[in-house]
Parts: C-alpha cells; structure tokens; sequence
C-alpha cells in the first residue's frame, strides 16, 4: 500500500526507483496507454503466484540500481555515530562520559550566556573548584562531608544542599 501511495505524488527528493516507475508510467501514458494500480491485500492462493515471485526475483538481480545519495548519507552518517558511540563507551574513566554517556548535541539555551553557566555546571568547571589549580593551592575540602569540594559534589552528594536540590530541582536526587 504504502508504494501505491508513494507513486500517487512524485517528490524530487523520491527514490531513484520511484522516479524510474513514474519516469515508465508517464511513458506508456504518453503512448495511450491506460495502467490501473490496485491494492490487493493477499495473494495467498493466486496459483502460479509462486512462480511469478520466483521469475520477478531472478529478473532483478540482473537490473543494475545505483543507490541514492541521501540513502547512501544516511547509512554512513549511521555507522559513524554509532563507531562513536561504541568508542565513547569504553571511555568509562573519562569524567566527561559520567556527564555525557550518550553522543550527540545537548539541547540549545536560548540565552547564551545560561547556555555556558550551564556547560560549566555539567562539566564541573568553576572558578571555585579550579582556583587551587591555579595557585597551586591545596582542593578545597566540603566543610560537612570533608570530601573535594566540586560542582558535582555540590549539586549531586553533599547532604548540606539537599533542601536547596529539592527546592530548585523538586528531588533530592539530581542527575546533571
């Protein structure tokens, strides 16, 4: 069905077989002929239908397609991601895999400027949690928990911030 329906509007963007169809029906209307498609739900039964399954398949393999570019893109653009992905997942000991465990583009802010406060967050870069990098400085120490004091311990672990998570996040538990 949902070739009859492909071939009831032609598209540039169409398959290359469903031009070559409508390239052939155009043809024989051109010639006067009249050609009726219908849809037959079944054709369990029809004798000799096996036969003409069997003649149709040989006949195609002898027909030569080129693939389409945009099937060809798609199929390719596919495997990449998915190679990504695969290599991506091996990377468990990367921080950034904690924060980002699937390939792909985060959703866009708006407003830029929330937009990079917000990859900050994600990624832990803070100039609180850097500042003893920079000046050689021994990491800061969470004050409650006596663990390093980072973004992910702030918004995620710390029991001190608990009541803030809920009353921002509405949880106790936050993922970044």
């Amino acid at each position: 069905m949902s070739a009859l329906e492909t071939l009831s509007h032609y598209d540039t963007q169409m398959h290359s077989v469903g031009l070559e169809i409508l390239s052939i029906l155009q043809f024989l209307r051109n010639k006067s002929f009249n050609i009726i498609f219908c849809c037959v739900p079944s054709h369990v039964g029809i004798s000799g239908n096996e036969t003409a399954d069997a003649i149709a398949k040989f006949a195609s393999a002898f027909l030569p397609r080129a693939l389409p570019y945009v099937d060809v893109k798609k199929f390719f653009v596919s495997r990449l991601f998915s190679l990504w992905q695969q290599k991506w997942d091996i990377l468990t000991n990367n921080k950034l895999h904690s924060v980002k465990p699937s390939i792909g583009l985060w959703p866009i802010l708006p407003i830029r400027e929330v937009d990079v406060k917000v990859t900050r967050l994600r990624i832990g870069h803070a100039r609180f949690s850097y500042k003893h990098l920079i000046f050689g400085e021994r990491a800061p120490v969470c004050p409650t928990c006596h663990q390093n004091f980072t973004v992910h311990h702030i918004l995620i672990e710390c029991p001190s911030f608990k009541s803030h998570r809920v009353d921002h996040f509405h949880s106790s538990s936050v993922t970044l």
